[in-house]
């Protein structure tokens, strides 16, 4: 540890022992911790700023879209929609694909033979 770590860690320790910490807003909830362990150290600042005017990365916003035209699909009793929800499904994998530069990432037939089977079930 650097001899500032030190200090810091001391006098928070001073601190709890005097029982400044208690009855802190949000005492005894659990934090809420982003995790961006996957974003490189150097972009992280850039990211969260981001994310705090509102932007999101365009692969998250697509695999967000996935995420709600599966659910869509998984709910839907309408046959006319849950096909139309698949075609649109299908579209954004590839485009996902394509702009991540894989192919074969999404097995879109497996997971609308999952779907089927289970609403047969």
């Amino acid at each position: 540890m650097n001899p500032f770590d030190l200090i810091a860690e001391r006098r928070i320790l001073e601190a709890q022992s005097r029982g400044q910490f208690d009855d802190l807003p949000g005492q005894g909830r659990p934090l809420v911790l982003e995790d961006d362990a996957l974003v490189p150290e150097e972009l992280r600042v850039a990211y969260r700023v981001l994310k705090n005017a509102g932007f999101i990365p365009p692969e998250v916003q697509q695999l967000k879209d996935i995420r709600e035209l599966e659910r869509f699909i998984a709910e839907t009793p309408d046959d006319g929609q849950r096909t139309r929800a698949l075609r649109k499904l299908r579209a954004l994998a590839l485009a996902l694909e394509s702009a991540r530069g894989r192919r074969g990432e999404w097995n879109l037939d497996a997971r609308y033979h999952e779907l089927v089977a289970s609403r047969l079930a």
